[in-house]
């Protein structure tokens, strides 16, 4: 969004949206070539981190809706991420690896106190991720 103008962001992201929230990954593609008409002439830098990534963003579509939901709501993981650049922006330098995954771990086990409210549509995820990865969910009742 750092490319375009303020006037225009709202407009762009509606665009996106087509993108990601498409029923399947041809009609994405085809959304993606209509950003590319739209917006490319005038503003490719914003354009071309999805095009060039094309390859990477279309695996989004093998997963059902729900999952894909869970996906792309990332202002948890966002802001996950803002948290471990707080918790590391002061150290230049770990030691080992493992000092900091320890941090990393404390940081998150202090940040999950604070994560209370469910997320939506979780429970029709969580079932997906049961079909598709019942092998590696742990269920409750279950060791």
């Amino acid at each position: 969004m750092k490319y375009l103008p303020h006037k225009y962001t709202k407009a762009f992201i509606g665009d996106l949206k087509l993108i990601y929230r498409a029923e399947t990954e041809d009609k994405a593609e085809e959304n993606l070539l209509n950003l590319q008409k739209i917006w490319k002439g005038k503003y490719p830098l914003a354009v071309n981190p999805w095009v060039n990534h094309w390859e990477n963003v279309k695996i989004f579509f093998r997963f059902p809706e729900e999952i894909r939901h869970i996906i792309y709501t990332t202002n948890s993981v966002e802001s996950l991420h803002r948290q471990f650049r707080k918790a590391t922006k002061n150290r230049s330098v770990f030691p080992t690896d493992e000092s900091l995954f320890k941090l990393l771990f404390l940081t998150v086990r202090g940040l999950s106190d604070k994560w209370t409210l469910p997320i939506k549509g979780w429970k029709n995820a969580l079932s997906q991720f049961t079909i598709l990865y019942g092998e590696r969910m742990r269920i409750e009742g279950q060791c």
